[in-house]
């Protein structure tokens, strides 16, 4: 039997894909914009990890960020430097929970056919010291009002409570962010961000003009995939061997990017080059004109354990007897033992519905003009949704067989 220090405590951190809130009086326009930046720089690192995995891939960087906000708020010393590292965060502590909290309170803005909706809350074991400061900063900032749990004695109970939020904050589509085992008496504090996204097509498909076709997962490989169809006009580039597509949703400020290789095995390479300068160079070129787009309908679900990944992709002293969360509850007592997520994508004709779900654990230490193109999406292809206003990338994946969740 392992023995555990009864001097550290634990703390879990559980994120959805939520923003973060603050007043938009305290920060500018040009902070959501930077941060918006560090955002996507981070998404496009992560993808270029998660790919690795192979398959179809979709998540939210957005509820990522947001929830490892919250634990960066907490953070001292080398982790919270190594956590602004990881994830390209530029602002310091208080800059950036502005930053978010605004972003926030923009992308929660009414939309005229499109519903999103950002969440925070927070779990806290009842008779846990957390510092007053640290709490108004997540009630203030973050929007995320603490909840008083006992995970000593009654952790199930507290997991049940947070995985419900979870569901009725997404509306359903994620079930079960935490699995059994995760929460343990060790447990201190659970932060969770949920974001879910519900968009109409600014220019829908019509169904009847939908037809299986013949969808190249490979060179000699193929499926019948429900290929969408419509002739319109939409923002529209070739640059570098793919073409780029934009689809609006109704209401305005938020779009689908897709990324189409010109070659059917091409999307190793338009991967390799894919980064936060060379997708805004390529959404630059990008002019409005009539295309015939064909694109699949596809429905995808992933779900990720990210601990190992942020851990090698910089932050590994969170994740460490090292870590200093001390901004938390005064003493170097937390560290983050688990960082869960997961995401639903269903695309179609009428438009799209997405949710995301993010957990990180803490426990005691144990183009040119031409004829009308065609953009015809019948092999693997790359994806993002965003908030055109500021740029951050708030969904991104790839699809490789849209027969397959």
């Amino acid at each position: 039997m392992i023995t555990i220090s009864p001097l550290r405590l634990s703390l879990i951190t559980v994120l959805m894909a939520a923003l973060i809130s603050l007043p938009a009086e305290t920060t500018g326009a040009s902070d959501v914009r930077a941060l918006a930046g560090d955002n996507s720089a981070f998404a496009l690192d992560l993808y270029g990890r998660l790919i690795t995995t192979g398959g179809n891939l979709f998540f939210s960087p957005y509820s990522i960020s947001a929830c490892l906000a919250m634990t960066y708020a907490g953070a001292r010393g080398d982790t919270a430097r190594q956590i602004a590292q990881t994830l390209h965060f530029r602002a310091n502590q208080d800059q950036l929970a502005a930053a978010f909290g605004e972003l926030q309170q923009q992308l929660n803005e009414a939309r005229n056919g499109s519903e999103l909706n950002v969440a925070n809350g927070l779990w806290g074991q009842k008779d846990h010291p957390f510092l007053p400061a640290f709490l108004e900063v997540a009630k203030s900032t973050f929007r995320a009002g603490l909840n008083q749990v006992d995970f000593r004695t009654e952790a199930e109970p507290a997991r049940a409570q947070i995985n419900d939020w979870v569901s009725k904050t997404t509306e359903g589509k994620i079930t079960n962010l935490l699995p059994p085992g995760m929460l343990a008496p060790a447990t201190r504090l659970v932060l969770v961000n949920a974001i879910s996204f519900k968009g109409r097509w600014a220019k829908p498909f019509n169904k009847t003009n939908t037809s299986n076709a013949p969808f190249s997962v490979a060179p000699n490989q193929r499926v019948q995939a429900p290929l969408m169809n419509l002739s319109a006009a939409f923002s529209y580039a070739e640059v570098e061997g793919l073409q780029l597509l934009e689809l609006p949703y109704a209401g305005g400020g938020l779009s689908m990017v897709v990324l189409l290789p010109g070659e059917i095995n091409g999307l190793k390479t338009a991967e390799a080059s894919l980064n936060q300068q060379t997708l805004d160079g390529w959404l630059a070129q990008a002019r409005e004109q009539k295309v015939t787009v064909f694109l699949p309908r596809f429905k995808l679900t992933a779900q990720f354990r990210l601990a190992r990944t942020l851990a090698e992709m910089g932050m590994k002293e969170a994740f460490s007897s090292a870590a200093d969360f001390s901004g938390m509850d005064g003493a170097r007592d937390l560290f983050l033992s688990a960082v869960v997520h997961k995401a639903f994508v269903d695309v179609n004709e009428e438009g799209t519905e997405a949710a995301a779900a993010t957990g990180a654990a803490v426990r005691m230490l144990a183009v040119r003009r031409q004829p009308t193109p065609t953009f015809r999406a019948d092999h693997p292809f790359i994806f993002l949704i965003r908030d055109t206003h500021s740029g951050s990338i708030l969904f991104l994946g790839r699809v490789l067989d849209p027969t397959q969740g």
